[in-house]
C-alpha cells in the first residue's frame, strides 16, 4: 500500500493518542505521524506546514478541553486553500450531543468514527477516501 504523506492524531487522551499511533505504525500507513492534546496545538501545527507535509488524514476528538473539535474545523477552515484543500478530517468520538452533529454537518467533514479507532475502522476510511486497502495479516 502507499502510505499516507503525513496523519494528524488529535486527541486530549494521551492513552487514545498512544494506541491509535501503535495502530497506525503497526499498519505502516504513514511515515508521518504528528499528535496534538488540543485544537490550538493542531492549528498551530497545521499553520506551519508546507503544502508538500499537510496532513492528509486529520482524526480528530469532538469533546477537548481549550479548543475542541468543532472550535479546530472552523478555524481550519479559515486557513488558506492550500492548506486544507487535500486534507480529509474524520472526527473520533465516544458520544454526540445532536447540537454537535448539526454544526459537524455544516463543516463538511469527510466522516464520524465512533471511538476506539481499529484495523477495520482505518481500513474503512483508507478504502473510502484514498482508495488504499491495508494489507491483509
Amino acid at each position: 500500500m502507499e502510505k499516507l504523506a503525513s496523519v494528524l492524531l488529535v486527541d486530549d487522551d494521551s492513552t487514545n493518542n498512544f494506541l491509535n499511533e501503535l495502530l497506525f505504525k503497526q499498519l505502516e500507513v504513514t511515515d508521518r505521524l504528528l499528535t496534538a492534546e488540543d485544537g490550538a496545538q493542531a492549528l498551530e501545527l497545521v499553520a506551519g506546514m508546507s503544502d508538500l507535509h499537510e496532513p492528509a488524514l486529520i482524526l480528530l476528538d469532538v469533546k477537548m478541553p481549550g479548543m475542541g473539535g468543532i472550535a479546530f474545523l472552523e478555524a481550519f477552515r479559515q486557513l488558506p486553500l492550500a492548506q486544507s484543500r487535500a486534507t480529509v478530517i474524520i472526527m473520533l468520538t465516544t458520544t454526540m450531543d445532536a447540537r454537535d452533529l448539526s454544526r459537524l454537518e455544516e463543516l463538511n467533514i469527510a466522516g464520524l468514527v465512533s471511538k476506539p479507532l481499529t484495523k477495520e475502522k482505518l481500513d474503512q476510511i483508507l478504502q473510502l477516501h484514498f482508495q488504499r486497502n491495508l494489507p491483509a495479516s
